[in-house]
């Protein structure tokens, strides 16, 4: 049986904890990077990284370097601890050549979509707002380039239609976890072998922005949906309504047509007009300033005015 490996996990978010508890069972990591301790809330209090709080747990040791490019001192501690390689999942930083220089097996990632779609910092999210049926994860070999590495292995996992960004993520990891160990007991028999990307098929999943919020109601009432179940718990969905921002946290996708933007209340039921002839139900609410609220208790407290409408 072949030698254990040594590792080095770099990662940051929720989404990384359940690969380095895998990990844990099958490897030995030598330390875990990830990103510096934030303020946080209204008394802007340090907050651990979600990977922090549990490699603490686990008794793992934690290094937060500020920087990784010029580095020095991190360099010589990565290069002291020779890993086998290095596993990145979300750890939210590029990672230089000379780190990727550093393992012989190489810098390995957990991408979280079937590369080459969705590259990107939000490949969950943007699967979901473009409406994908199937998703995946894909464990590559980081190179210079963005999410640009050859592939180890994939695997597909569908996106139910109840998903949300939020909901998905936390399976993807679980399969991701797998995966990854997977990926590296290949790579240390000899029988995965790295493939490099279609490039020409490529997609893109930019960082997401507080404007990507915005609905455009030109969108049909799926397109719409899809972007809100992408985009919770951030940006979330939002429009404007007497001159307030209007947060929409449920709605459906209703085919009766109604003027663009235009609202209307039916026997206690709110419906706004979107493009290719559809309309969204707006099933719960949240006025700017006020609490989260049904379509019903909304129109009893706003009584629409006729052709009243959503958007500046």
């Amino acid at each position: 049986m072949p030698a254990s490996l040594n590792l080095v996990f770099c990662g940051t978010p929720r989404f990384a904890v359940p690969v380095l508890e895998k990990l844990l069972t099958a490897f030995e990591i030598k330390l875990v990077v990830t990103q510096p301790d934030r303020p946080k809330g209204r008394g802007l209090v340090l907050v651990q990284t979600p990977v922090k709080e549990r490699s603490v747990q686990l008794g793992l040791p934690v290094t937060q370097p500020q920087t990784i490019k010029n580095n020095s001192d991190f360099r010589s501690q990565l290069t002291r601890l020779r890993p086998d390689a290095i596993i990145v999942v979300g750890y939210g930083r590029i990672i230089p050549q000379w780190m990727l220089d550093v393992p012989p097996l190489g810098n390995i990632n957990l991408h979280a979509s079937l590369l080459p779609r969705y590259r990107g910092a939000a490949p969950i999210q943007w699967a979901i707002a473009r409406g994908e049926t199937v998703t995946g994860v894909t464990s590559m070999k980081i190179d210079a380039g963005l999410d640009t590495g050859d592939i180890l292995l994939q695997r597909e996992f569908p996106i139910a239609p109840e998903d949300t960004a939020e909901t998905l993520a936390p399976k993807l990891a679980v399969v991701g976890a797998d995966l990854i160990v997977e990926t590296l007991h290949g790579l240390q028999a000899g029988t995965v072998r790295p493939r490099s990307q279609d490039h020409s098929q490529a997609t893109l999943a930019p960082i997401l922005r507080k404007e990507d919020g915005l609905v455009d109601f030109s969108r049909s009432a799926i397109e719409i949906l899809n972007r809100m179940r992408g985009f919770i718990p951030w940006p979330g969905a939002y429009s404007q309504f007497r001159g307030k921002n209007l947060h929409l946290w449920r709605a459906a996708a209703r085919g009766s047509e109604l003027p663009l933007c235009e609202l209307r209340a039916e026997d206690g039921h709110l419906f706004v007009g979107c493009g290719h002839k559809t309309s969204l139900e707006l099933i719960e609410v949240q006025l700017e300033g006020k609490k989260r609220t049904s379509a019903a208790d909304f129109i009893r407290g706003y009584r629409l005015e006729p052709g009243e409408r959503l958007g500046p």
